[in-house]
C-alpha cells in the first residue's frame, strides 16, 4: 500500500524537497523537518498544493532528543508508515587544496550518520510493535571506496550503509522493512560545490525518480548508477597499493556550503 504517513528528514531543499513531493497527495501526512525554516516553509505550501497535510519542525538532527520529540508526537497522531532519513552535508579539500579540519570530520559523521540514527531509533520500537513500517537511508556510492579527498563524507556514508545493511537483516521478518539507498552524483546544491569529474551525473528529477520507485516497491537496496558501484567495489578489492592509485585518479575539491550552519 502507499505510505499514508511519511516523515522526511533534510527536508528542505534538493533530494528531501524532491521526495517530500513525490509522496505529497491527498490523504498523507507528512512531517517534514530541516533547519531553514523558510526553505522548509516553501517545501511545505507545495506539499500542501498537492494535497497532502503538512507539519513542520526545524531541528537538527544532531539534536536527538528534539527530533525524538517531534517524530514520536507525529506518530502518536500518524503512525509512521515510512521515515526517510535524507539529512547529511558534505565537506572535502577545498579548492585551495586544504585539508578539511577535524571539526569538519566530525561534522559530517554527527549529521550524516548519527542524524539518521537519531531518527531511526525513535521509530522502531514502535513500527516493531505494530510489525509495519518502513525505514530508508540516504546515503552514497562514495560509502563503497574512501575518496582521498572527502574522507570524512565517505567514512559517514560507509558507516551509514553498514547500520542499514545491519538492521534489514536484524528485521527480517518482524514486519518492518529497511531500504538502503546510495546514488550517485545527481544535480543539486551539493553537486555544485564539488569541483572536478562528475562522471554518470543524473539530474535531481531522475534520481528522485528512482528513489521514489523503490521505495514505493519496499526494495532492500537502491542503488545507481551500477557500471560505477561496480567499479568502485573492484577497486575497493584490489591489493591495497593499487586500490590506492586506482582512487587518486577520482581527484576533486569542495567549495564551502553558503548554508552550513555557524
Amino acid at each position: 500500500m502507499a505510505p499514508r504517513s511519511v516523515v522526511v528528514t533534510g527536508a528542505s531543499r534538493g533530494l528531501g524537497a524532491a521526495l517530500a513531493g513525490r509522496f505529497a497527495a491527498p490523504g498523507v501526512d507528512l512531517l517534514l523537518i530541516a533547519r531553514s525554516a523558510a526553505a522548509l516553509e516553501v517545501v511545505a505550501e507545495a506539499c500542501r498544493g498537492q494535497g497532502a497535510r503538512v507539519a513542520t519542525a526545524v531541528i537538527d538532527v544532531r539534536d536527538a532528543n528534539a527530533l525524538a520529540q517531534a517524530v514520536l508526537a507525529f506518530d502518536e497522531m500518524h503512525p509512521v508508515d515510512l521515515a526517510i532519513a535524507n539529512a547529511g552535508i558534505s565537506r572535502g579539500r577545498a579548492p585551495d587544496g586544504g585539508w578539511e579540519d577535524h571539526a569538519a570530520t566530525v561534522e559530517q559523521v554527527s549529521v550524516n550518520l548519527i542524524g539518521a540514527m537519531n531518527l531511526a531509533e525513535p521509530l522502531l520500537p514502535r513500527m516493531g510493535a505494530r510489525r509495519a513500517g518502513h525505514l530508508a537511508l540516504v546515503g552514497s556510492i562514495a560509502g563503497f571506496r574512501g575518496l582521498p579527498d572527502t574522507r570524512g563524507y565517505s567514512a559517514s556514508k560507509a558507516g551509514l550503509w553498514c547500520y542499514g545493511e545491519a538492521l534489514r537483516a536484524a528485521l527480517r521478518g518482524s514486519g518492518v522493512a529497511v531500504t538502503s539507498i546510495a546514488p550517485g552524483i545527481f544535480r543539486s546544491a551539493m553537486e555544485e560545490r564539488y569541483l572536478g569529474p562528475k562522471p554518470m551525473a543524473v539530474s535531481l528529477e531522475r534520481a528522485a525518480t528512482r528513489i521514489e520507485r523503490g521505495l514505493r516497491a519496499r526494495a532492500p537496496r537502491v542503488v545507481f548508477p551500477w557500471v560505477l558501484v561496480i567499479a568502485l567495489r573492484i577497486l575497493d578489492a584490489l591489493p591495497a597499493r593499487l586500490s590506492d592509485a586506482g582512487s587518486r585518479m577520482l581527484r576533486f575539491r569542495v567549495a564551502p556550503d553558503p548554508n552550513a550552519a555557524p
